[in-house]
C-alpha cells in the first residue's frame, strides 16, 4: 500500500488529541513506515468489566480508524485476563474482579460492537489471556522487579488513595504492569487510550524499553462527558449511550444532552466536515432544540442509517410531543384471561423483579391505556382489543388475549 506523506498523516492523526508522548517518535516512525512500505502496529486495549460499548468509547475507536484508513495495523486486544484483576484508572477504590467466564462472555460481542466503527477485515483481534495465562510466578516476579513503588504511588489515583489511607491491594499494581506487557507481547509501535489510561500507557512504554523493544507512542484522546453534563460517559452512571441502544433510545438520549456539550459531541463523534455539522454548531446558541435534533439523527445514522434516523425522530416526536404509542409495537397474545400487573411487568421484561415492578406503580411510571396504575394489586384483564402497557417514557408493550379461531 502506499502510504500518504508523513505531514498528510500527522494532520490527520493530530486531530480532537490530548497528547502524543512524543510527536517526535511518531514522526520517525511514520518515516521509517513510509520508507520501508511497513504499516505501523496501532494496540487500543479493552476492558470487558461490561458486555456493551457506548459512544465514549467511540472516540478512541475513530482515531484507531483514523490510523486503518492511512494503511496501518489496527489491533484490539479483549482484556479478558487483565479484567480479573480489575483496572483502577481513575477509581477511588478497587474496582470489583471479573471471573474467566465472565470477562470472556462480555468480550464475545466486542469485536462486533467495535466493527461499527473500524474496518473489520483490517482488524486484529487478541484477547490477552492467550499471553499472561501462561505467565509462570517467577515469571512475574521478574516483570515486578522492572517497576518501583515510588513509581507506581506517581499515579493520580493511588496517590490519592495513599494519602487517604484507603487501602490498596498489591494486585492493583499487576493491573498496568500487565497491560504494559500486552504492549511487549506484541511489539506495537502506537498505544491508544483515554486520558485516564495515561500511566497504564507509559509503563507499557518503559516496559518495552526494559525488555530491548522500541518504546511505543502513547496517545491519549478526551473523555467524552455522558449525557447528565458532568462525568465521563460511563454505563454504570447511567450516562451513556451505547452502541447497542435502539435508534429510538439512542436518538432519544442525544436529545437529552446539555445544551453545553453540542459542539463537543459534533467534535468527537461526527467529522468536522461532515454535511450538515456547520450548520449545528451556528444553531447551537440560537436554536439548541433544532441544534440537538440534528446532532442526534447524525449520531442515529452513524450507527445505523438515514432511514433510521428518520424513524427514531418520528417515533421521538410522536411518543413525547404528541403523546401518542408508537406504531410498531409488537403484539404480545396471552393465552391466560388476566395476569396480576407485577406478573405481567416482570413476564413482559419491563422489571426484572417484583420488587422492581413494585417500585415502579408506586413512582406512577406504569400506564395502561394511558391511566396510571396506583394498586400494586390490580389484575389485568386480557381482550381481543389489545392494550398498551406503558413503563416510564420509553418502553411500550401491546398485550391482548390469544385468538382462538
Amino acid at each position: 500500500m502506499r502510504f500518504p506523506t508523513v505531514q498528510e498523516q500527522l494532520d490527520i492523526i493530530v486531530g480532537n488529541v490530548v497528547e502524543i508522548i512524543s510527536v517526535d517518535e511518531l514522526e520517525q516512525k511514520l518515516l521509517k513506515s513510509l520508507k520501508t512500505c511497513q504499516p505501523l502496529k496501532i494496540k487500543l486495549g479493552a476492558d470487558p468489566s461490561r458486555p456493551d460499548l457506548h459512544l465514549g468509547h467511540s472516540v478512541v475507536l475513530r482515531k484507531l480508524r483514523e490510523f486503518q484508513d492511512l494503511g496501518h495495523e489496527a489491533i484490539l486486544i479483549i482484556g479478558d485476563f487483565t479484567a480479573m484483576i480489575g483496572d483502577p484508572s481513575g477509581k477511588s477504590k478497587t474496582r470489583p474482579q471479573l471471573t474467566a467466564e465472565e470477562a470472556r462472555e462480555n468480550g464475545l460481542s466486542y469485536f462486533e460492537q467495535a466493527s461499527k466503527i473500524l474496518d473489520p477485515l483490517k482488524t486484529t483481534i487478541c484477547y490477552n489471556a492467550d499471553w499472561l495465562g501462561k505467565m509462570s510466578f517467577s515469571d512475574v516476579i521478574k516483570l515486578s522487579s522492572h517497576y518501583t513503588v515510588a513509581r507506581m504511588l506517581e499515579r493520580d489515583d493511588f496517590e490519592r488513595r495513599y494519602r487517604a489511607q484507603e487501602p490498596i491491594s498489591i494486585h492493583e499494581f499487576l493491573y498496568p504492569l500487565a497491560q504494559g506487557m500486552d504492549s511487549v507481547h506484541l511489539k506495537n509501535d502506537v498505544e491508544l487510550g483515554g486520558t485516564d489510561q495515561k500511566f497504564n500507557l507509559l509503563v507499557g512504554r518503559d516496559l518495552q524499553r526494559e525488555y530491548g523493544i522500541a518504546p511505543q507512542v502513547c496517545i491519549t484522546m478526551p473523555l467524552l462527558v455522558g449525557t447528565d453534563g458532568k462525568e465521563k460517559m460511563s454505563k454504570s452512571l447511567g450516562n451513556a449511550i451505547c452502541f447497542n441502544d435502539s435508534p429510538a433510545d439512542m436518538y432519544g438520549k442525544a436529545l437529552s444532552i446539555p445544551d453545553t456539550l453540542i459542539e463537543s459531541y459534533c467534535k468527537l463523534m461526527i467529522a468536522p466536515t461532515a454535511e450538515g455539522v456547520a450548520e449545528i454548531l451556528e444553531q447551537r446558541e440560537a436554536e439548541p432544540r433544532t441544534a440537538k435534533r440534528a446532532l442526534a439523527k447524525k449520531i442515529v445514522a452513524l450507527y445505523y442509517s438515514e432511514e433510521a434516523a428518520e424513524g427514531a425522530e418520528t417515533h421521538f416526536d410522536q411518543v413525547f410531543i404528541h403523546k401518542k404509542a408508537p406504531d410498531n409495537i409488537e403484539l404480545l397474545e396471552f393465552d391466560q384471561q388476566s395476569l396480576p400487573i407485577i406478573d405481567l411487568l416482570t413476564t413482559l421484561g419491563a422489571a426484572v423483579s417484583k420488587s422492581e415492578a413494585r417500585r415502579m406503580i408506586q413512582q406512577h411510571s406504569v400506564l395502561v391505556d394511558e391511566r396510571k396504575v396506583e394498586e400494586i394489586t390490580e389484575v389485568i384483564a386480557f381482550d381481543i382489543e389489545p392494550k398498551i402497557i406503558r413503563v416510564g417514557k420509553r418502553k411500550f408493550y401491546k398485550v391482548a388475549a390469544r385468538k382462538t379461531f
